[in-house]
């Protein structure tokens, strides 16, 4: 299917419509918001993932709600403009394949944009950190799950990391990568020979990271 222009969201029949890319794997599959990076939420099948993610709504649009994100009334609020072949890292449990919606030219109004964006996830998880501090997290069904220090230093790796331990270079090469993408200044391949993310799916994939594990937090400090 051919996706829509880059609005972010647009009324049809009086529903405000937000386009979903859905990725289909054999066990595993992912819907997420194309406009919106980090809201994806995942499940066995289409359907239970297009619902994981209208469910999960409210707790995104509490970290967004500045940035004018507005959780939809209606699950038919949520339109399928693409659908991708999953692959392994479906299956391992993680949005991996990017779309013709991640294709799409950025404008430097775009670009401001996922930067605010960025720095509004980053800025709700140092929140849940801070909270979350002295607490034990609750253990999975079988004994499992990283520590809070566990997942900080998780998500604080992935994708740069700062020799120095310093946080804000950390995430202003995240940001300055974010950039260098956008603008066509990186090679296609990285070092290792792997195909580089565009700029959209690198925003869509790195928030994701950061917002599920910023509610793992939250689910296993309750």
């Amino acid at each position: 299917m051919t996706p829509r222009s880059t609005c972010i969201a647009y009324e049809v029949y009086g529903h405000r419509m937000i386009d979903v890319i859905v990725e289909t794997g054999v066990a595993r599959v992912f819907a997420s918001a194309v406009d919106w990076p980090g809201w994806c939420r995942g499940g066995p099948s289409e359907d239970e993932a297009l619902a994981a993610l209208f469910g999960s709504a409210p707790r995104y649009e509490r970290i967004f709600r500045a940035e004018r994100f507005t959780a939809p009334k209606e699950a038919s609020s949520l339109r399928v403009v693409e659908r991708v072949k999953g692959n392994a890292n479906t299956e391992r449990g993680w949005p991996g394949v990017s779309g013709k919606v991640d294709l799409r030219t950025m404008t430097e109004a775009d670009l401001e944009r996922l930067r605010a964006l960025f720095r509004r996830s980053w800025r709700a998880f140092d929140a849940v950190v801070a909270k979350a501090k002295g607490r034990t997290l609750a253990k999975g069904p079988r004994g499992g799950g990283r520590t809070l220090d566990g997942i900080v230093r998780h998500v604080r790796g992935a994708p740069y990391r700062d020799k120095t331990g310093d946080v804000g270079a950390e995430r202003e090469a995240v940001l300055a990568g974010l950039a260098a993408s956008a603008h066509g200044d990186l090679p296609t391949k990285g070092p290792r020979g792997g195909v580089r993310w565009k700029a959209r799916y690198f925003a869509r994939r790195s928030m994701w990271h950061t917002l599920d594990h910023l509610w793992e937090i939250e689910d296993r400090s309750s």
